[in-house]
C-alpha cells in the first residue's frame, strides 16, 4: 500500500489544550478505524493513511511555523486546520497560498469564511449561531422582564457568538416576550477588580440572565464569580458550559448552567457516514480514556470521515477537484449533517444543540419543546433548573 498523509498542528498545551488533546484522540481513532477497513482507494490502487500532528502549543506564531512546513517543506496529501478560530486565521492563508484545501474542524468565527478564501472547508456551525436557541428558550419563561448581561473576550470569535445571540433577541418574537440587553462588556480581563466590576453593573441594571462568550478558562472564571456573588441569577450561560471539563471546573456551582454543544451523542440518528454517535463515543473512551469525548473530538473524527468522503469522489489528490467534491458533498456522520456553501466553505447543515448542566451531567434541551410544552416556571430563589421538568435524556457511555 501507498501512503497517503493526513497533516495539521493541534494544541497540546496552552490555553486551548484540553480541546486539542480531544481531537488528537479522535483523529488517531479515525485513522486506525479506516485502515482497518482498508485504507482509501484512488487511482485504482489503496493507499495506507497517514497522521502526522505537531503541538502549535496554542501559539499563532508556533502555528504558522508548523503550517508552512506541511506546505511548503513537507507538503502532506491532505490538510487539516488547528482547534481554535485564531489559529485558523493563520493556517488558512497558508493554505490558499499552497493550494491546498483546509479541512477546518476547529474554527468557527464567522469571518473565516468572509476573507475570500476558496479552500476552506468547515465541519462545525459557524459561533454566530451558537446561542440563537438560547435567546428563543428566554421568550418562553415565565418572569416577564428577562434583563441580560452579555460579557465577551474582545476576540472575533466571542464578538461573532455575542452578535449572533443579540440578533436572535432582536427578533421579534422574541422581543414581546422582553429579552432586553441592558449590560455589554467586552473585556481581555478576568481578575477579581474586573469581575467584581462586571457583577456590580449587573446588580445596578438588575440584570437577571448572564451570557459569557470567552475562552474556557475566561467563562469559568466568570461563571464562579457569578454563582458565588449575591446576586442569586436565576439564567446562567457561556460557551464553555458545552465541555465535560466544564463541571469538573466548576463544581456544584455548574448546576443549572446552560451551554451550546456542537454534538452530543444522544442526539444523532441516522447515520449516513461511519459509526453512530454512541459507538463513536463508546470507542473513544476505551481508546482514550485519559480525554473527555466532547464536540472537539466529534468535529475531528467527523473530518476524517468527511475528507476521505471527498477523496473517493473526486477520485484524486487534485486539490481543486477534492474541493469541489466538498462542495457536492451532502451526509451525515455521527457529528450531524454536513453541507456547505459551495463559494466559502461556510457550514449550513449542521446544527448546534444546548445543553444545562444537571445533577452532574449535561442534559440536552431542546428549545421546541419549550415552546410547545407553554412557557417555563422559574424556580424561587435559585437557578434555572429546567431539565427537572422532564428529567434527564442524556447520560455518558462510560456511565452505560
Amino acid at each position: 500500500m501507498e501512503e497517503l498523509k493526513l497533516g495539521l498542528s493541534l494544541s497540546l498545551s496552552g490555553r486551548y489544550a484540553e480541546m486539542g488533546r480531544q481531537a488528537l484522540a479522535a483523529l488517531e481513532l479515525f485513522v486506525a478505524d479506516q485502515n482497518q477497513a482498508g485504507g482509501v482507494e484512488l487511482h485504482g490502487r489503496r493507499w495506507w493513511l497517514e497522521l502526522e500532528c505537531h503541538d502549535d502549543e496554542s501559539s499563532p506564531a508556533r502555528c504558522r511555523e508548523i503550517y508552512r512546513a506541511l506546505c511548503f517543506e513537507r507538503p502532506v496529501d491532505v490538510l487539516f486546520g488547528p482547534y481554535a478560530s485564531d489559529l485558523v486565521r493563520v493556517a488558512a492563508p497558508i493554505a490558499e497560498q499552497a493550494g491546498k484545501v483546509l479541512v477546518n474542524h476547529g474554527g468557527t468565527s464567522d469571518d473565516l469564511h468572509e476573507a475570500g478564501w476558496r479552500l476552506i472547508v468547515s465541519v462545525a456551525t459557524p459561533a454566530s449561531a451558537y446561542l440563537h436557541g438560547f435567546a428563543r428558550m428566554l421568550a418562553t419563561l415565565k418572569f416577564w422582564r428577562k434583563r441580560v448581561a452579555l460579557v465577551a473576550a474582545p476576540t472575533p470569535f466571542a464578538r461573532a457568538v455575542i452578535e449572533g445571540f443579540q440578533a436572535a433577541c432582536a427578533e421579534p418574537s422574541v422581543r414581546r416576550r422582553a429579552v432586553r440587553i441592558c449590560l455589554k462588556r467586552v473585556t481581555a480581563e478576568r481578575d477579581a477588580q474586573t469581575l467584581g466590576e462586571i457583577l456590580r453593573q449587573m446588580r445596578r441594571g438588575w440584570v437577571n440572565v448572564l451570557v459569557s462568550a470567552g475562552s474556557f478558562m475566561e467563562d469559568v472564571a466568570l461563571m464562579k464569580a457569578a454563582a458565588a456573588s449575591s446576586l442569586n441569577l436565576p439564567v446562567l450561560a457561556c460557551v464553555a458550559a458545552g465541555i465535560s471539563r466544564f463541571a469538573v471546573e466548576m463544581g456544584a456551582s455548574a448546576e443549572g448552567i446552560v451551554g451550546p454543544s456542537q454534538w452530543e451523542p444522544d442526539a444523532i440518528e441516522g447515520v449516513e457516514l461511519g459509526p453512530d454517535a454512541q459507538e463513536f463515543a463508546r470507542r473513544m473512551y476505551r481508546a482514550a480514556p485519559q480525554v473527555s469525548c466532547d464536540y472537539p473530538a466529534a468535529q475531528a473524527y467527523a473530518a476524517g470521515l468527511l475528507a476521505v468522503a471527498a477523496l473517493s469522489a473526486a477520485g484524486t489528490l487534485d486539490q481543486r477537484r477534492l474541493r469541489q467534491a466538498f462542495s457536492d458533498l451532502c451526509t451525515r456522520t455521527m457529528y450531524g449533517d454536513f453541507a456547505i456553501e459551495p463559494a466559502t466553505g461556510r457550514q449550513v447543515g449542521h446544527k448546534t444543540l444546548l445543553v444545562q448542566w444537571h445533577q452532574g451531567e449535561k442534559v440536552i434541551i431542546d428549545p421546541a419543546a419549550h415552546a410547545i410544552s407553554g412557557s417555563l416556571e422559574l424556580p424561587s430563589g435559585w437557578r434555572l433548573l429546567l431539565t427537572s421538568l422532564w428529567g434527564p435524556r442524556f447520560t455518558t457511555p462510560e456511565k452505560q
